[in-house]
């Protein structure tokens, strides 16, 4: 593991603890309202380190609820496509000839449909459900893992240990489990880094039309389109949640990228 991996990977461990453990220090609740603090400036006097929102609530407990609910998202999203994206691809590639040009070509077919409309349908129909949301990003990333899956697996599938095991009987399914998809590890961990920034976008984005997190949850793209709204009055509400998300996405980019280029320098080696 390279030097940029393990500080990247320990910056968003430690924002993550922050996100867990600043509420509970904090004496404010989330949902706390105080009329007579609307609006205030980030300061210590009362320990509103971010500031007060429209309601009077506390911006800093808020944002780092928008922390947890955004990576939260994000990563069981990411877990999802990892899921179908494995499996469709590496069924696909072990199967070879019709069966892989017929799922390839169904993967296009999906690939020309314009998902966030149909993400944004799903928002509406069920009454934006908070674990449909997992599931409704997470079909929009599989199809980039399914090709990449897939891919590998047309050139693992040709190895000795494959042929091996096909020779002995081994049943297909077992051989693309047990075999094939243990060595796909390390470039869907690299791709899993680089799913999860899209994720959060997906989700910020939802969350700044009102289609995602709803209260009293919270998440940082819903914290920025609130912010949106008291640009003007107070930019706090905007300024501090767009740099949180601003900074979690770089050091997601810079997580996925220092993973990919470790994994092409080892995989040359």
């Amino acid at each position: 593991m390279t030097r940029s991996v393990k500080v990247t990977a320990g910056l968003l461990i430690a924002i993550v603890l922050v996100a867990l453990i600043g509420p509970m220090l904090s004496p404010h609740e989330y949902q706390q309202t105080n009329f007579d603090l609307l609006l205030q400036r980030p300061s210590l006097d009362g320990f509103h380190l971010f500031g007060t929102d429209d309601l009077g609530r506390d911006l800093f407990v808020r944002s780092m609820l928008g922390i947890q609910v955004t990576i939260l998202v994000a990563v069981v999203a990411s877990v999802v496509s990892l899921v179908i994206g494995v499996a469709y691809g590496a069924i696909a590639g072990y199967a070879g000839g019709k069966i892989d040009a017929v799922m390839m070509r169904f993967v296009d077919t999906l690939y020309a449909l314009p998902f966030i409309f149909f993400v944004i349908l799903l928002m509406v129909a069920f009454d934006r459900n908070f674990l449909l949301i997992f599931v409704a990003i997470g079909a929009i990333n599989w199809l980039d893992m399914a090709r990449i899956v897939r891919g590998q697996t047309l050139s693992l599938r040709e190895r000795e240990f494959v042929e091996a095991a096909r020779l002995i009987g081994v049943p297909p399914l077992r051989i693309v489990f047990r075999h094939i998809a243990p060595n796909l590890l390390g470039v869907v961990i690299v791709y899993v880094t680089l799913t999860i920034p899209q994720a959060i976008l997906v989700e910020s984005f939802l969350s700044f039309l009102g289609l995602g997190i709803q209260e009293p949850r919270t998440s940082l793209g819903a914290l920025v389109d609130a912010g949106v709204n008291q640009m003007e009055g107070a930019s706090w509400m905007l300024l501090i949640p767009a740099a949180l998300l601003a900074a979690i996405l770089l050091l997601f980019n810079f997580l996925g990228d220092a993973m990919r280029d470790a994994y092409d320098a080892r995989s040359v080696q």
